[in-house]
């Protein structure tokens, strides 16, 4: 297998934040670019690398897992280093500090802009500008580069002064009402943010394409992605179904937006096993009849077709619920899917790292500790190359980490000026005291 990487050779001055910005470059260094997030020492970045600068482990125990499980539930004095709900994004990538707001600093930064293919960015809106860091500034350094605007609302528009993270970007998409069980209100939902992910991966493929343009006509191009606008895009048919027949759609649990019957997750034998199964045919539905050994309540001539077996989809969910209740999860998925009847585990966070198909793929690979976080398995890119070794090549970047490599290496700054912007706060691998609140 080659080591040369499809983006090898492509550097991304990354600005990005929180989970949708950082998605999309992360999918890039993924691929091989040198991506190099530009991070300030002096201002906290919300929901970026952590909770909270400071976050003691009694704050940490209150908050969600999947934004405060730290190493054995003690953040440590660096938490930005080893959040569960970030790190994950800025693998494969470098990290380098410097205070832009400074014009010296601003000056650092553009000389990065400069030998740069790409900048990403979903700060808030206007941010870069106020920087001195509008478009007509990046291209007026860097004529060529690929720009990808993130905006929570788009740069134009009724709510273009909003700001938007996961919950409110769902909403406006029309996320939100259509998650939860039946008759429920959206107050009862669960968060999940699908929307930055989604968004991440757009963003991703539009630098790309791009990038593409700009190798075939020598032209960059200004790419403006507004999140809500990408989010309401994976549910066109509740919007098409609104608009063409005026039907709202609500949330339905685990029942099929196609009708299909039956559909949805049930309890197994034991603790917190749950099955997935679906019948999407009249085939998969006899499947599961004969595999059940025909009982009488499902011979009746009219659930022989999906139409018969909507009349008394909640008498086919309870009498599965009862029968599924004294089975094996994983034993019955076997099983199941033998017959031809479509099933699934429902796995809990620790049984996906621990599950034998998970194990023999490349979904998780072994991260090598550090003083901030111990060895563990951890998600890699979800796609392979059959001629590039598209792969956790390096572990999430700690804050400031690449400074000697951005400096010195890419900036060509001396020993004297490297020392200076070090004793100006410039570089670092922490945050200043007036973030950490010990001045």
């Amino acid at each position: 297998m080659s080591a040369f990487l499809p983006l090898e050779g492509v550097r991304v001055c990354d600005f990005a934040c929180v989970w949708a910005g950082q998605t999309a470059t992360m999918y890039l260094a993924d691929l091989g670019a040198d991506c190099i997030k530009v991070e300030n020492p002096f201002v906290w970045n919300p929901a970026t690398r952590a909770a909270a600068p400071v976050l003691p482990a009694t704050a940490a125990a209150r908050l969600p897992a999947w934004m405060a499980g730290h190493p054995n539930g003690d953040p440590g004095p660096r938490p930005w280093n080893n959040s569960p709900a970030f790190i994950h994004v800025i693998r494969n990538k470098r990290s380098f500090t410097v205070d832009s707001r400074r014009p010296e600093g601003l000056a650092i930064v553009k000389s990065l802009i400069a030998i740069s293919d790409v900048l990403a960015e979903n700060l808030a809106l206007g941010t870069l500008g106020k920087l001195g860091l509008d478009d007509d500034a990046i291209r007026g350094v860097s004529p060529n580069i690929v720009i990808l605007h993130l905006p929570a609302y788009g740069r134009t528009g009724a709510y273009v002064e909003g700001r938007g993270y996961g919950a409110h970007i769902d909403g406006v998409a029309g996320s939100t009402i259509l998650r939860g069980y039946r008759d429920t209100s959206p107050e009862t939902n669960v968060q999940t943010f699908a929307g930055d992910f989604f968004v991440g991966m757009h963003g991703g493929l539009a630098m790309l394409a791009a990038l593409r343009y700009r190798r075939q006509t020598g032209r960059g191009q200004t790419i403006e992605l507004a999140q809500a606008e990408c989010s309401a895009s994976m549910f066109p048919q509740s919007a098409l179904d609104a608009a063409w027949n005026g039907r709202v759609a609500g949330a339905i649990g685990n029942r099929s937006t196609e009708g299909l019957v039956p559909n949805g997750v049930f309890a197994a034998r034991g603790e917190e096993q749950w099955l997935c199964l679906s019948c999407r045919s009249n085939a998969e539905w006899a499947a599961l009849v004969d595999y059940l050994g025909r009982p009488a309540w499902a011979l009746a001539p009219d659930l022989s077709t999906v139409q018969g077996r909507r009349k008394i989809e909640d008498i086919i969910e309870a009498e599965l619920a009862d029968w599924i209740a004294t089975r094996d999860r994983d034993e019955l998925f076997r099983e199941l899917q033998q017959a031809g009847v479509t099933a699934g585990p429902v796995l809990s966070a620790k049984d996906v790292t621990e599950d034998p198909h998970a194990k023999q793929s490349p979904a998780f690979q072994r991260l090598q500790g550090t003083e901030d976080y111990p060895a563990t398995e951890f998600p890699a890119p979800s796609f392979t190359f059959s001629h590039s070794d598209v792969t956790l090549r390096t572990p999430p970047a700690l804050l400031g980490e690449h400074n000697e490599y951005v400096y010195r290496e890419l900036l060509g700054v001396n020993e004297e000026e490297y020392g200076q912007l070090e004793a100006d706060g410039h570089i670092s691998t922490t945050y200043a005291p007036e973030i950490m609140g010990t001045r």
